[in-house]
């Protein structure tokens, strides 16, 4: 592995460029990074993660009809990124269409971009953009798959997928069909996709894509499912299971479909994410797919284009009892700050939000009660999990957007609508769950879905925007309390791909070390496309910046100071 040492003295020459007002210095030091911190308080005010509610003009719109179609409770995709790169990160949502025809009918149904001014004020720019879509779109994956520096946008859909090319002028175009990513699968016929991540399978330095498919299903031949004298949504066990897929980018504009190359194809599954880490630090991304009321799938990467499906092995395909859960979305993050990524999923009430500790020997333990999140989220329906350090402590937190998959008719007897819920990380995996303390009972409840986040007023804290079915979008604004520092490093891959996809950053401070990785893949259906953040505490300057870029270059930069975007490029070598 190569390695190229940066002295603190060309640290501010080396391609490194500083956005965002310095943040004062805490006065109060928080704990060691090995010590667990005090339980957070209960009331509001004194809340150590809080967020104000913004409005943005956007409704989700699923057509729901009393039949009670399948795709209509499944939509709500989100994408925060920097669209035109000026900066200052924007925000997509996928929207859904009329259920019967598959076809965006009306503008009610338009996908929607929105470009922010950096204070957090956002103009509908869809139309200039020409993001308005067509058919009935459910997920999003933002990356740069021809590494021309501005950032495309893949939609999946029911039966619909769009590849978006960033044209650079504030346009995309549609190029599905140049791409070779509109044919149908010879077996399956043509799939329902909620989602996808941009990974480099084969270490070339061009983005792949893994699409996420959920099941089986047609408007014509939909089963009644009753409840309470009503029609509703039906169980998963109604409809049969759709494989996943995987496409190898050829450098030309065109991608090769390697599903079955892969080892992907081999099991079906009603996946419901995706999310990306490298599990045994071996410099190859691995796999997360949680499956809807059947066991989960954990791709490990074995060489070339393929992967081996390791669930059982790796010890997440089930919850720790054996039961089938409602997988929902995924994140795949360093939660106890030891250097190997953990694994939080979310599903319905009763199911419990499982927590895997990665015990960096290849396999994970099931630590959901030991951390407090049994008994926290059983409560709770949740739709999309990010991993995010939301109040600068050094620790990242868990954001999840709530809502139940039952229509309105099921209420009161469950709970459909909820509030979201930030679990602050106290150290040592354990958790504790702040809902109205943190601000989210500010608005009425809601059957909220996708989910991304970033910093989208450059105050250096981590802001939040939700979809939520046929109720408006939510941008939830970090007004957290205290001033610890923070710093953001935006990469730019030369050898590797240009986004940095899978490369691993090490910040070492006073306070101890922390990890993250680069990846644009969170939650359900979303995409977060921001740079890699890091909370810092109370220390101004990073001992150490260490990151290890995919092509094994491992770039050392020393004495960095905090409250600002680090932009590095990968050195040539």
């Amino acid at each position: 592995m190569k390695s190229c040492k940066v002295p603190s003295s060309l640290a501010a020459i080396l391609s490194l460029v500083l956005w965002g007002a310095p943040v004062p210095a805490r006065s109060q030091s928080s704990s060691a990074q090995t010590a667990s911190k005090p339980a957070a308080s209960t009331a509001a005010d004194n809340s150590p993660i809080r967020f104000a509610f913004q409005p943005i003009d956007f409704k989700l719109d699923s057509d729901e009809t009393p039949e009670r179609h399948a795709p209509e409770t499944m939509a709500g995709g989100v994408a925060v990124f920097d669209y035109n790169n000026d900066g200052k990160l924007d925000i997509f949502f996928a929207n859904g269409a009329d259920i019967k025809t598959l076809h965006k009918s009306s503008p009610k149904y338009s996908n929607r971009l929105f470009e922010n001014d950096g204070k957090g004020n956002f103009k509908d720019v869809t139309e200039k953009a020409g993001l308005v879509g067509t058919g009935f779109d459910v997920g999003v994956a933002i990356g740069d798959y021809d590494n021309d520096g501005y950032e495309d946008i893949f939609v999946a859909g029911v039966y619909h997928n769009t590849l978006y090319h960033n044209n650079g002028d504030g346009t995309f175009t549609d190029v599905t069909t140049k791409a070779g990513l509109n044919k149908p699968d010879p077996e399956y016929g043509s799939l329902w996709s909620v989602g996808a991540a941009w990974i480099d399978v084969n270490n070339d330095g061009l983005l792949d894509l893994v699409v996420i498919n959920y099941l089986q299903w047609r408007p014509e031949s939909e089963p009644a499912c009753m409840g309470d004298g009503h029609r509703d949504y039906c169980h998963p066990k109604m409809y049969k299971s759709t494989p996943n897929q995987l496409f190898i980018n050829n450098g030309d504009g065109t991608f090769r479909d390697a599903s079955v190359e892969s080892g992907l194809r081999a099991h079906p599954g009603k996946g419901m994410g995706v999310a990306v880490a490298d599990a045994n630090l071996n410099g190859r991304l691995d796999l997360i797919v949680p499956n809807d009321k059947l066991v989960n799938s954990y791709f490990r990467y074995k060489g070339g284009v393929k992967y081996e499906e390791v669930a059982f092995e790796a010890n997440v395909a089930l919850r720790e009892d054996g039961v089938f859960i409602s997988g929902m979305g995924v994140d795949f993050r360093d939660l106890d700050n030891d250097g190997y990524p953990d694994i939080v999923l979310v599903a319905l009430d009763n199911e419990t939000f499982p927590v895997y500790r990665n015990t960096g020997k290849g396999d994970f333990v099931e630590v959901t009660e030991k951390s407090g999140m049994t008994a926290l989220s059983s409560p709770m329906a949740g739709y999309s999990p990010m991993i995010a350090d939301f109040d600068n402590d050094g620790w990242k937190d868990i954001f999840v957007s709530r809502g139940h998959v039952q229509s309105l008719l099921s209420a009161p007897r469950v709970a459909v609508e909820q509030p979201n819920t930030v679990f602050r990380n106290l150290g040592s995996m354990k958790f504790a769950a702040l809902t109205s303390e943190a601000g989210f009972t500010s608005q009425p409840p809601s059957r909220h879905r996708g989910s991304a986040v970033g910093d989208l007023n450059g105050d250096g804290r981590l802001d939040v925007v939700v979809s939520a079915i046929s109720a408006p979008a939510e941008i939830w604004m970090n007004q957290s309390p205290g001033d610890d520092h923070w710093l953001e490093i935006k990469l730019q891959g030369t050898k590797s791909n240009r986004d940095g996809i899978g490369t691993r950053i090490k910040v070492v401070t006073k306070t101890g070390a922390q990890y993250n990785h680069m990846s644009t893949s969170f939650g359900y259906a979303s995409s977060s496309a921001g740079p890699v953040h890091f909370g810092l505490g109370p220390n101004a300057t990073a001992d150490l910046v260490e990151i290890r870029w995919p092509s094994g270059i491992v770039q050392q930069l020393h004495d960095v100071a905090a409250d600002r975007i680090l932009a590095v490029k990968e050195p040539a070598q």
